[in-house]
């Protein structure tokens, strides 16, 4: 089916060009939704694009869903076509964490609440995969919300887990800098938020591979 076709779908503009979909903002059966496109790449083999491109798609949806069902704070998955390579999800209403911290509605306390959802979507069997300031949503309240799942994980073993924190790292460093200890919050908010589960890894081995991970990147850069 095409994105045209989807019945009562009502797009309203494009809200995001990736480098591997389109998410357009609009309404579905009278409720705010997000449509993601993924789109075909050139470069691959069209087998081998078809292929890869129903296997995120259908780990991105199962995601959502489980992590719906566990009433985390991620978009509502509402219907998915893989065939048309498409996910309709509830559009969460706010502005990416990015634009709060620079505006300085946001602050450290925000980011420790931060860590604590990072370990409890890895205590929930999940890794991001591209967790950026602007991949967190800050609702009018102050809730924050997760989004943008097309790179995640589930069963992510722990390289992963550090790795999330470290995408993280990153981009505080890079884009955030002015905010004092943003780092160490977040690091503070996910040992907090450690409720240590017996078949997931300790929120302490999580952060000392993260550590690891950063001392890598150092040493090669």
């Amino acid at each position: 089916m095409a994105v045209e076709t989807i019945p009562m779908w009502i797009p309203q503009g494009i809200m995001h060009e990736g480098a591997e979909a389109t998410v357009t903002a609009g309404s579905w059966l009278g409720k705010s939704a997000v449509l993601k496109t993924r789109r075909a790449r050139g470069y691959r083999h069209p087998d081998l694009d078809r292929r890869l491109t129903r296997q995120r798609l259908t780990a991105e949806a199962r995601i959502l869903g489980r992590l719906q069902g566990l009433g985390f704070p991620v978009p509502s998955l509402m219907d998915v076509d893989q065939e048309a390579a498409w996910l309709l999800m509830s559009r969460i209403e706010g502005r990416p964490m990015y634009d709060s911290l620079r505006d300085g509605t946001s602050d450290v306390e925000s980011l420790e609440r931060l860590g604590s959802i990072i370990r409890s979507l890895h205590e929930a069997g999940v890794s991001h995969g591209d967790l950026t300031t602007h991949n967190v949503m800050v609702s009018e309240d102050g809730q924050l919300h997760l989004i943008d799942f097309g790179l995640a994980r589930q069963s992510p073993e722990l390289e992963h887990l550090g790795l999330d924190l470290q995408v993280l790292n990153e981009c505080l460093t890079a884009s955030h800098s002015v905010v004092g200890g943003a780092v160490d919050a977040v690091v503070r908010g996910y040992l907090e938020g450690d409720s240590a589960p017996s078949d997931v890894e300790p929120a302490n081995q999580v952060i000392e591979r993260f550590q690891k991970i950063t001392g890598r990147v150092r040493y090669h850069g």
